[in-house]
C-alpha cells in the first residue's frame, strides 16, 4: 500500500499580497552575488535564518518596514526595483500608504547605512553583543542630538 502525503486535509493557501511583495524581494537578492543575506543579516543584526524567513514568500513573516531602507542600500536596488517593490509593499500594508514617511527612498528615509570596522573577537556570543552594543550607542546619541 503506497503511503500517504502527510498533508491532512491542509490545502496550500493563495499566494497572498505579502507573499507578492516577498517573491519580487527574493528574486531580487537572487539576481544578487552570493552573500546577499549574510550581508543583509549582519547590518541589521539578525540571523541569516531571519533574513531567510523574510525573503522566503512560503513564510507569512512580512518584512518590517524599518528594515525596508537597510535591505535597498544593502543590495543597491534600482529606482525600478524600488518602485516596484514599494508597490507591492503598499497593496499589503495599506495603512503605510498614508504615512508621509513613504518615500520611494524606502519607508523610513532619515536611516543610513554605515559600514564601521570592530575588532573580531574569538566568541560569536560576545561579537554580536559588541555589535549590538554599537547599534543601541548609534541609536541612543541620535535620539539625545535630534
Amino acid at each position: 500500500m503506497p503511503a500517504k502525503p502527510a498533508t491532512r486535509g491542509i490545502k496550500p493557501s493563495e499566494p497572498g499580497p505579502i507573499a507578492a511583495y516577498k517573491a519580487l524581494l527574493k528574486d531580487y537578492i537572487d539576481r544578487r552575488p552570493a552573500g546577499m543575506r549574510a550581508r543583509i543579516a549582519i547590518a541589521l543584526g539578525k540571523h541569516k535564518s531571519f533574513v531567510s524567513q523574510l525573503t522566503n514568500p512560503i513564510y507569512p513573516m512580512p518584512v518590517p518596514a524599518r528594515h525596508l531602507s537597510t535591505i535597498f542600500e544593502i543590495c543597491h536596488f534600482s529606482a525600478e526595483e524600488r518602485k516596484s517593490f514599494l508597490k507591492a509593499y503598499m497593496v499589503a500594508h495599506p495603512a503605510r500608504a498614508a504615512n508621509p514617511a513613504s518615500k520611494e527612498e524606502g519607508l523610513h528615509p532619515r536611516r543610513k547605512v554605515l559600514s564601521l570596522e570592530v575588532p573580531v573577537l574569538r566568541d560569536q556570543r560576545k561579537q554580536r553583543a559588541l555589535e549590538n552594543l554599537v547599534r543601541q550607542f548609534v541609536e541612543r546619541v541620535a535620539e539625545l542630538i535630534d
